[in-house]
């Protein structure tokens, strides 16, 4: 079973962070969100376990979404960096 990790890179407004991660946390297969300014700057670095965070995900992340809505609700735009990891096996041809 072979893993396939992935960067997404997402622009979107300062204001839309906080339920864009939240809709990240939830999902199982994302290992880790970066949050950066227009310029690059890094805001925060968030790091997820796979499947470690399963049910109580989004009350567990509260206090860094708390976080986060404050520090991006004044920025136009901001990027999310999106790490992931894929299930590769169905893809294996060997």
């Amino acid at each position: 079973m072979a893993e396939k990790d992935w960067i997404q890179e997402v622009r979107i407004r300062g204001e839309e962070a906080v339920q864009r991660v939240k809709e990240l946390v939830r999902d199982g297969n994302v290992r880790k969100v970066v949050v950066k300014k227009e310029d690059g700057e890094i805001l925060f670095e968030i790091p997820l376990t796979v499947g470690a965070l399963a049910g109580g995900a989004v009350a567990l992340a509260a206090p860094l979404l708390a976080a986060l809505g404050a520090a991006t609700v004044f920025l136009a735009h901001i990027t999310l960096e999106i790490h992931r990891v894929d299930d590769d096996s169905e893809n294996d041809d060997s």
